[in-house]
């Protein structure tokens, strides 16, 4: 079975770990997912199932957007609710203040990721060493905030809302804002929203070739070449200049690089999307 959709990952429930019971439901075994969530957090996740697994890294995924909780006075070593290890009580805010807090993240931002976080240190997890109380040293990382707005402010809680470019981590971003208040804070609740094209709808079925971030060229030449692997030549290319494109033919779909004159496959023979 060939399949994409977004799920609404439940909370605490790790993104992998939920993929079983998404092979239970749709009595596949080859499923995979995009973009890890936390098991904190909540919402649109990317999934597939059979060939299109194979697509994740052409899907138009970005930005994304995220709706967080920031508890004021709680402070954690992993930047969320998992590891609360004390709590104080802080004084209250003048709403102007978070907002202005909030808006001077929005733009290009460098940071360090979280510690409890998948980056990988020398073959291993950062978020495995942190746990086995390891010292963890992970690089900057820049991220672009393109847009971070108050919802509401209940005191100790800030609600708000960002949409920033891929690999954000909104755990770092609470931990910015907390620092530019000056008191100890952690992320209390995580959604995300949406993934650049992607948004939750009770996990119907998508066309994956209308959800691409590479575009259509046209091939001049015999299907056949296409889908049985044949050696290609630019020359049969409507758009004949370096990059990676989709090229459909009347069975299948493929993917395909031109680099220097040359033309390489990435995927071949990609089942169309028959909608159920």
């Amino acid at each position: 079975m060939n399949r994409l959709f977004v799920v609404n990952k439940p909370i605490f429930r790790t993104s992998n770990g939920y993929m079983g019971y998404v092979k239970r439901k749709y009595k596949t075994k080859k499923v995979g997912f995009s973009g890890t969530l936390d098991p904190f957090a909540t919402g649109c996740l990317i999934v597939a199932t059979g060939q299109y697994t194979k697509l994740f890294q052409y899907l138009a995924k970005t930005p994304k957007t995220y709706r967080a909780t920031l508890w004021l006075g709680a402070n954690s070593c992993s930047l969320d609710i998992e590891n609360v290890d004390s709590i104080q009580k802080v004084p209250c805010f003048e709403e102007k203040t978070i907002k202005d807090a909030l808006a001077s993240l929005q733009g290009e931002l460098s940071y360090y990721p979280p510690k409890f976080s998948a980056k990988r240190v020398d073959g291993k997890r950062a978020y495995a060493l942190a746990r086995e109380g390891k010292e963890v040293t992970l690089k900057s990382i820049t991220s672009t905030i393109y847009s971070i707005k108050l919802l509401h402010y209940t005191h100790p809680f800030v609600h708000f809302e960002a949409t920033v470019s891929e690999g954000t981590y909104i755990r770092s971003l609470g931990a910015l804002l907390a620092d530019i208040l000056g008191v100890d804070a952690t992320l209390s609740g995580l959604h995300r929203v949406h993934e650049g094209q992607f948004y939750y709808e009770d996990e119907k079925a998508l066309n994956p070739f209308t959800h691409l971030a590479i575009p259509l060229n046209y091939f001049n030449a015999e299907d056949e070449q296409i889908e049985l692997g044949k050696k290609l030549s630019v020359d049969d290319f409507e758009i004949q200049e370096d990059g990676t494109y989709l090229v459909e033919t009347s069975g299948f779909y493929s993917i395909v690089e031109i680099a220097d004159k040359e033309v390489h496959y990435r995927l071949n023979r990609l089942a169309k999307f028959e909608e159920t």
